[in-house]
C-alpha cells in the first residue's frame, strides 16, 4: 500500500534513521514506517513505529550504544514539544524469514524502557510472539523508508500463527495489576485484538474501537467509549477511577476473543 510520510514527523524521523543508519552500518537491511503515521493518521498519543531489518545478531556494546542514542530522538508520552514516543523493533532476517513461531526479537526500545536504559539495563534478544501481527501489520500498511518493501521483504504470517499471537497478547492480561496504570492502551488493544480475531485484519485503534462499540453490550461500552474519547484527545483520561468496569471490559472481551479465535478462520 503506497502511504506518505507525515510532515510533522519528518524531521524526528530524519534524526533517528541517522541514529540507526550509523550504529547499524554494514547490516542495516531495511526500515520500514508503520502504525498510526501511514494508517488512519497519527493522534495525540500516537507513537512513531518502526521496524528495522538487520542482516546479524547486534554485539552487545552496538545494542547498548543504539539504545541510548535511541533515547535522545524520542520523547515521553505527553512531553510539551513536537517529538514523539518512538518505538522501534530490530529483526535479523534470518530469524523471521522463513517466518516461524515464535520469531526471535532481536531488540526493541520504547519509551516504558527509559528508565532501565538510563540505569544501562539493555534486554537480550527472545522469542516475541507480537512479531506474528506486527509483521502482518507492516505487510497490509507500511512506508518503506529503506531496503525493499514489506510485501517483497517478509513471507505472509500463516492465520493459525496469527491467531496464537492474539491469544497469547490477551493471555497477559489476567488481573487488575495486569493493566493499572493502562487501562486505556488495554482497553483499545483488546478492541483491535477482537477485530483482527474476527476479520484477519489489522485495523487503527480508533477504527476498531468505533467497530467494537457497535457490537459490545450496552454496560462495556462506556469503558471502550472513555478510551476512544481519550486516545482521540477528546476527554480526559479517567479510566483508572473505575477499576471495577475495566475489570468487566477485559474478562468480557477476552472471553469473546478467545471463542472466537476456536471458531473457523475468516474469510479473506
Amino acid at each position: 500500500m503506497t502511504a506518505s510520510l507525515p510532515s510533522e514527523i519528518a524531521s524526528q524521523l530524519s534524526q533517528a534513521r541517522t541514529v540507526l543508519e550509523r550504529h547499524l552500518a554494514g547490516t542495516l537491511q531495511a526500515i520500514h514506517l508503520y502504525g498510526s503515521a501511514v494508517d488512519g493518521g497519527l493522534k495525540p498519543h500516537s507513537d512513531i513505529d518502526l521496524m528495522v531489518t538487520v542482516e546479524a545478531p547486534l554485539a552487545a556494546p552496538v545494542r547498548h550504544a543504539l539504545m541510548t542514542d535511541l533515547l535522545c530522538v524520542s520523547a515521553s508520552p505527553g512531553a510539551d514539544g513536537p517529538w514523539r514516543p518512538l518505538e522501534v523493533t530490530v529483526v535479523v532476517r534470518g530469524e523471521v524469514v522463513p517466518w516461524r513461531y515464535p520469531a526471535l526479537r532481536e531488540l526493541q526500545f520504547g519509551e516504558w524502557l527509559r528508565e532501565a536504559l538510563q540505569a544501562g539495563i539493555v534486554e537480550p534478544a527472545m522469542p516475541d510472539h507480537d512479531l506474528a501481527i506486527l509483521l502482518t501489520k507492516l505487510r497490509q500498511h507500511s512506508l518503506c523508508l529503506l531496503g525493499s518493501p514489506a510485501v517483497e521483504l517478509f513471507d505472509p504470517v500463516p492465520h493459525a500463527d496469527f491467531t496464537r499471537a492474539l491469544l497469547d497478547t490477551v493471555a497477559q492480561w489476567n488481573e487488575a495489576p495486569d493493566w493499572q496504570g493502562d487501562e486505556r492502551t488495554v482497553v483499545l488493544a483488546l478492541a483491535r485484538i477482537w477485530f483482527s480475531a474476527c476479520t484477519g485484519q489489522i485495523a487503527p485503534k480508533d477504527a476498531a474501537a468505533a467497530w467494537a462499540l457497535e457490537r459490545l453490550p450496552g454496560d462495556h461500552r462506556p469503558v471502550l467509549a472513555s478510551a476512544h474519547a481519550a486516545y482521540l484527545g477528546r476527554a480526559p483520561d479517567n479510566l483508572a477511577d473505575r477499576p471495577t468496569q475495566v475489570a468487566a471490559f477485559v474478562r468480557y472481551t477476552r472471553t469473546v476473543i478467545e471463542d472466537v479465535c476456536a471458531g473457523p478462520a475468516p474469510a479473506r
